[in-house]
């Protein structure tokens, strides 16, 4: 299958790679030219544009920062450059709104298209093992299934045009909410005298273990390993959990829905990019709920 790939960063690069490996031909472009020649190495042949990367393509696959740059892409570089028989799939994290508009669009030009965000992060891109969250038509979804599988490890229709985006960001809603609680519940633990290790070993077996308690724990040395034992580098940036959390709350205003712990979580993590951790993986808000906080040393 004749594949274009737009936008190549930490995680679309990965999921390109994949895809060459996978056997498709990969026509790939990105802005960057350090992404093209990686994209290059890893099997994909390099396109002087997007719509160069379009042109006779059987499926687009797009992994862009935001709804803005997914609006401009398709209406200048995919829609009547890219053959109407091409599957378009959309992978990017953006607005709801946007991404019903870009896909309304994309059918009355003729095109099936998809919304299909990913979670996971950079190390599951690298590896092919991303949870994919789909929008869209029955039919867009069958054909775009073995695609993202040769990505991910789970491909899930969530429902309708948008319904993917949905998906996305009201469950990383949810992940900041329990990440901040963990951490919290971490440093009082550390306040009260109790060893961070059996408090996990308490909890990660009672009612208060949730994913960012028992296989993303914010302690370095508890628990799996995780990006609290590299310092807090890779893993899923704060300043993207911050993106989500926008996101969360636009979407939340246009439905009129009442997100308070979601509110909380963002103004969180707005100081916390504010403080120059942005770059940092998300978990690394502990650090922030108390700054006299002293953890484990490295695993040995």
């Amino acid at each position: 299958m004749r594949i274009a790939f737009i936008g190549l960063g930490n995680m679309g690069g990965g999921m390109a790679a994949n895809l060459a490996k996978a056997g498709h031909e990969v026509r790939a472009f990105d802005l960057s030219e350090a992404a093209l020649a990686k994209a290059e190495e890893r099997g994909a042949t390099r396109a002087a544009d997007a719509a160069a990367a379009v042109e006779g393509a059987d499926a687009v696959v797009t992994m862009l920062p935001a709804g803005k740059h997914v609006a401009e892409v398709y209406r200048s570089s995919v829609f009547g450059k890219a053959p109407t028989s091409a599957l378009l799939l959309d992978c990017s994290t953006i607005d709801v709104a946007t991404a019903k508009a870009v896909e309304a669009e994309a059918r009355a030009a003729g095109y099936e298209m998809v919304d299909a965000p990913v979670s996971g992060g950079i190390a599951a891109a690298e590896g092919g093992t991303l949870t994919f969250m789909v929008g869209g038509t029955d039919a867009g979804f069958e054909r775009a299934r073995p695609i993202l599988e040769q990505m991910g490890k789970a491909v899930i229709h969530a429902g309708d045009s948008g319904a993917g985006q949905a998906a996305k960001i009201v469950n990383n809603m949810l992940l900041a909410v329990t990440m901040a609680g963990t951490c919290e519940a971490f440093v009082l633990a550390s306040k009260l005298g109790l060893d961070p290790q059996v408090f996990f070993d308490i909890s990660s077996k009672a009612s208060g273990q949730s994913w960012s308690m028992t296989s993303y724990c914010p302690v370095p040395g508890v628990g799996p390993e995780t990006p609290a034992d590299r310092g807090y580098e890779g893993g899923f940036a704060a300043q993207l959990m911050l993106k989500d959390l926008r996101l969360a709350a636009e979407a939340a205003g246009s439905v009129n829905a009442y997100t308070p712990m979601g509110g909380e979580a963002q103004e969180l993590y707005e100081r916390f990019v504010q403080r120059g951790g942005g770059a940092k993986d998300f978990s690394a808000l502990i650090k922030m709920i108390d700054d006299s906080w002293t953890a484990p040393g490295d695993r040995n």
